[in-house]
């Protein structure tokens, strides 16, 4: 006779997840924000596009993203009939995933031709708002749609007439079958950081340019066309001797380049999107701007794919936090949900205040960036600092936001099967391509010295954070301190040469956090005054407390005003200006 087996036991507290979730509709605080940062026209047209990216994170994409993630896209350099073939199969995940941000959102063309509906070029924080959503579930992609988008805008400002005639069409094609992808190869393997010690060569053939070397890490390989660092013949040695080209992957008659994707790389992260090494054995190439201006010229590629990183990296951020809250509100241990635990609440706020940080920042840098394209100096500067700041300190908190927002959901979070693992893994990209962290923290300094952006940066906010209402007056004073210190401190570091740079990072992470804490102050205010919600406001505060004058580690918690900013901030309820007028005295 056969025992019966026991009945298996059903879990009465399964994992949460966030499936089916609208990541548009639960972001409270970008909604807020954009009745700050964009105008309520352009807002009403694509607020729906917003909801509709927001759903498809919480599903579609979501699968597609983990789809092409496990399936990384293969080099296959010779046809069966042994004839060089030099192609990149990619899988139908990432394909279907490039026709929804190329296609559907028109994402890497919107900046320089009508999209989506709207009769003109979107506003950049429209199109940083849609990348920002984008990353929640997919990182990889948006790298040759940030570069392919940043190549346009490179290409328009720099390049002769018959180049855009001939290029210009398929990267701005509505059409997804017809348009062009771009790429820049910049990178070798003795001049990654230091890319004065180039050593690609170019060497002129008629109107046009051959060029020859090898590029090291090259984010998408099999890009339509590439902008590409070399020296011509002759020309002098540093950064100042480069030139710009322009060189496609098949050439105007049709016939293949002379250049050879090597390999892709194997990679921690960024798994869906191709990376590889190039060979470059006399390809065809076309000038772009002036020969001697080549650095200067792809670093407005450059830093428009910084300013892509840091929202990217502000939107993994916005991510895990969404997961740990799910996880938190809905995961019970010790007879409580985790989230009324004091230790969650402590993490939940140290995941929610840079994630909220990056958010602002970003939204702050994409208006500078419009002002500085309709030609206003102030705009020019604050981008020319904020760039560098976001991508240096953004970057660099994902890291941390995302390994620990993997904690919360605990050993699940480690497994594979679920988000956490990938944005820990895609996050580490972020602070390394298009300037490390010590490259970017320099570039703060080197914008401070040449331009005095920190000043122009300091003259815009204190002239906000003056006509903002509604924030106390202590506070007010204690916020212009602190930026005066930050900038202060930024412009010494510049000032001292060599033995400044062992500061840089201290100095950029001051100006960073004093700049967002002025930026969600008057964020804050505006919005107590438009929809009775201070929460910003008390955000600010915390800035303050944790990023800029916490220092002594032996000073003991303030348990009930920590557990009331829990209360507060880990809930969508609003938050009056009275109630945080009052705690915006305490400390």
């Amino acid at each position: 006779m056969t025992t019966p087996s026991p009945p298996r036991r059903v879990s009465t507290n399964p994992q949460p997840e966030t499936r089916g979730m609208n990541f548009f509709d639960a972001d409270t605080a970008l909604q807020s924000l954009l009745s700050l940062y964009l105008p309520a026209a352009d807002r009403d047209h694509l607020t729906p596009h917003f909801h509709k990216l927001g759903a498809l994170v919480g599903d579609r994409l979501d699968d597609l993203a983990c789809t092409a993630d496990r399936n990384p896209p293969v080099l296959h350099v010779r046809n069966r009939q042994g004839h060089d073939a030099d192609r990149v199969e990619k899988h139908p995940a990432y394909v279907e995933m490039e026709r929804f941000a190329f296609g559907e959102f028109e994402m890497s063309a919107m900046s320089h031709r009508p999209a989506l509906g709207w009769p003109e070029p979107i506003h950049h924080v429209a199109k940083y708002t849609l990348q920002y959503l984008f990353a929640q579930s997919e990182f990889g992609l948006l790298c040759p749609m940030s570069m392919t988008d940043s190549l346009t805008r490179t290409l328009i400002r720099y390049a002769d007439q018959s180049l855009l005639d001939r290029y210009l069409p398929a990267l701005l094609a509505e059409d997804f079958e017809s348009a062009a992808q771009g790429a820049m190869f910049m990178t070798e393997q003795d001049a990654g950081s230091d890319v004065g010690e180039t050593v690609t060569t170019a060497v002129r053939d008629g109107d046009a340019w051959r060029l020859f070397g090898d590029k090291w890490f090259c984010s998408n390989a099999d890009a339509d066309v590439v902008l590409v660092l070399a020296r011509p013949e002759g020309g002098g040695e540093g950064t100042r001797g480069l030139g710009l080209f322009l060189m496609p992957r098949l050439l105007p008659d049709g016939s293949p380049n002379r250049y050879r994707i090597v390999r892709l790389k194997d990679k921690l992260g960024t798994r869906s999107m191709a990376s590889g090494e190039i060979t470059l054995e006399g390809a065809s190439a076309w000038l772009v701007g002036d020969l001697d201006r080549g650095f200067v010229q792809i670093a407005e590629m450059v830093n428009q794919s910084r300013l892509s990183n840091a929202v990217r990296a502000a939107g993994m951020m916005r991510r895990s936090l969404h997961e740990a809250l799910c996880v938190s509100r809905n995961r019970k241990a010790f007879g409580s949900n985790l989230i009324d635990l004091p230790l969650m609440q402590r993490q939940l706020l140290k995941l929610l205040l840079p994630t909220e940080q990056a958010l602002s920042l970003c939204l702050f840098t994409a208006v500078a960036l419009r002002r500085a394209d309709e030609g206003d100096e102030t705009g020019m500067k604050m981008r020319r600092i904020l760039t560098p700041l976001l991508k240096f300190r953004v970057c660099r908190d994902a890291r941390k936001v995302t390994g620990d927002a993997m904690e919360v959901r605990g050993g699940c979070g480690y497994i594979e099967e679920w988000i956490e693992a990938r944005l820990v893994r895609d996050s580490h990209l972020g602070s390394i391509w298009e300037g490390t962290s010590n490259i970017t923290a320099l570039d703060v300094l080197r914008a401070a010295k040449r331009e005095e952006a920190h000043v122009w940066l300091r003259k815009e906010l204190s002239a906000n954070l003056a006509a903002a209402h509604g924030i106390p007056e202590e506070f007010r004073v204690e916020l212009s301190g602190l930026l005066d210190r930050a900038v202060d401190l930024v412009a010494r570091t510049a000032a001292a040469g060599r033995t400044g740079e062992r500061s840089a990072r201290q100095a950029a992470s001051a100006l960073f956090h004093a700049a967002s804490a002025v930026v969600m102050a008057v964020e804050g205010a505006a919005l107590a005054e438009e929809k009775g919600d201070a929460r910003r406001l008390l955000m600010a505060k915390l800035v303050v407390e944790q990023k800029l004058t916490a220092s002594d580690p032996f000073m003991e918690i303030d348990v009930d005003t920590e557990a009331a900013d829990a209360e507060w901030l880990l809930s969508d309820a609003s938050i009056p200006l009275g109630d945080v007028s009052t705690r915006l005295k305490k400390r």
